[in-house]
């Protein structure tokens, strides 16, 4: 019987890591409040190469408002059995000019949580990275 070797992490790129995010419902966004990590789970959108995501006045806003932020996505494909997470960094901001929030409006971005979520925060990512591997639950050998 012939095997194939699965290379232990597979280094993604950029595109690849892109098409995840997209294609992935919730994030996690951490942020630093008080000089301690904090981590959020999101609903987004990619934009442009930006991530966006609704918030209200709170912890996770003023933890992202104009500082470096990470933002993850990760899953399971359930075709291949290969787990994959994607990890972006870059600067978020509130969107404040009259233009973008007019056209934030016309994302398919609704609030995944009950409650207004009336702000905007768009991530300006510099860098993405991503990787897949064989999770030790399948790897036989893990």
């Amino acid at each position: 019987m012939e095997t194939h070797a699965v290379p232990e992490i597979e280094q993604l790129l950029a595109h690849d890591s892109w098409q995840l995010v997209r294609g992935t419902a919730v994030g996690r966004l951490a942020v630093i409040v008080d000089d301690q990590p904090e981590i959020f789970p999101v609903n987004h959108v990619v934009d442009r190469g930006d991530i966006v995501f609704r918030t209200a006045p709170g912890t996770k806003l003023g933890g992202a408002d104009g500082s470096r932020v990470a933002f993850e996505v990760d899953g399971v494909d359930l075709q291949t059995g290969l787990a994959w997470s994607v990890v972006a960094k870059g600067r978020a901001h509130v969107v404040r000019q009259l233009h973008d929030v007019l056209e934030t409006f016309g994302m398919s971005l609704a609030a995944w949580q009950q409650g207004s979520k009336p702000i905007f925060v768009r991530i300006e990512v510099d860098d993405i990275t991503g990787r897949r591997f064989v999770p030790t639950w399948r790897d036989p050998q893990g």
